[in-house]
C-alpha cells in the first residue's frame, strides 16, 4: 500500500527537494502541497493523505496551530491523518508545542533521506517518531520530575528485577532500544529482527508493563537504570 503524504512549508524550494526524497522511495508518495497552515488544514481535507509532513515556523497559521486543527478538531471525513513535523529548530518549545498540538513526531530537516522515508512509513502505521536528541531531551526533562508531577506513568512501583520477570530477555533489549531512541526499523537491524517482529514485541512490552506508548517505556527504562545497557554502534 503507498503512504500518501501532503507536505507543508513555506519554502517552495524545500518542498521541491522534498518530493524529490519521497516521491522516489517505494511505497511513498507526494499527493499535496501547501505553503501554510491554513492551506495545511484544507488540502489536508480536501485529499485526506495518510500523513502531513508539517513545517513549524510559517506565516500565519503556524504549524503547531495547524497540526492541532488537524489532530483534534479534523473537520474531514474519515479518521484524521497523522501528522510529522519536520523542523529545521531542535527547540525543546517546539517539539513540546508540536507533541502537545497532537503530532505524531518530530524530526528534523537534516536527517538523512532514508531516516525520513523510514519516519514517514513508521508514522503512517501508528508509531512514534523522535529525532534521537528530541527523544532523550525529552526523556531526562520528564525522569528529572518528581515522581508524584509524572502525568499518565504506569506501574512506578517496578524494580529491575520485576521487568525480568514481566519480560523475555529479547523484549528487554527492545525496551532499553526503545529507551535510546532507536524505531523500529532501527531495532530490527540491531537485533537481528524482521520489522514486523519488533513491532509485535513492543505491543507486548506496553501491554506487559500497562504502558500507552514508546515514551513511557523509554522514562521507566531509564528510571529503572536499563537504558545503557547496549550502546548501538555510531551511525546507527
Amino acid at each position: 500500500m503507498t503512504v500518501r503524504v501532503l507536505l507543508v512549508d513555506d519554502q517552495e524550494m524545500v518542498r521541491t527537494g522534498l518530493r524529490l526524497i519521497i516521491d522516489r522511495r517505494e511505497g511513498l508518495s507526494v499527493v499535496g502541497e501547501a505553503a501554510d497552515g491554513e492551506q495545511a488544514v484544507a488540502r489536508a481535507v480536501e485529499l485526506r493523505p495518510d500523513v502531513v509532513l508539517m513545517d513549524v515556523r510559517m506565516p500565519g497559521t503556524t504549524g503547531v496551530e495547524a497540526t492541532l486543527r488537524i489532530t483534534t478538531r479534523w473537520p474531514g471525513p474519515g479518521p484524521a491523518p497523522r501528522v510529522l513535523v519536520l523542523t529545521t529548530f531542535d527547540l525543546d518549545e517546539y517539539v513540546h508545542a508540536a507533541l502537545r498540538a497532537g503530532a505524531a513526531g518530530f524530526l528534523l530537516k537534516n536527517s538523512p533521506p532514508d531516516q525520513l522515508a523510514q519516519a514517514i512509513r513508521s508514522t503512517s502505521i501508528g508509531e512514534t517518531v523522535l529525532a534521537q536528541s528530541v527523544t532523550r531531551r525529552l526523556i531526562d526533562t520528564v525522569t528529572a520530575l518528581p515522581a508524584a508531577l509524572l502525568p499518565n506513568t504506569p506501574a512506578p512501583a517496578l524494580h529491575e528485577g520485576e521487568l525480568t520477570d514481566l519480560l523475555t530477555e529479547r523484549e528487554l533489549q527492545v525496551l532499553v532500544l526503545v529507551a535510546q531512541g532507536l524505531s523500529n526499523a532501527q531495532i530490527a537491524s540491531a537485533l537481528d529482527l524482521s520489522e514486523g517482529n519488533v513491532k509485535s514485541r513492543v505491543n507486548r512490552i506496553l501491554t506487559r508493563l500497562g504502558l500507552e506508548n514508546r515514551v513511557q517505556a523509554a522514562v521507566l527504562a531509564h528510571q529503572k537504570g536499563l537504558a545503557g545497557i547496549i550502546r548501538m554502534p555510531p551511525g546507527t
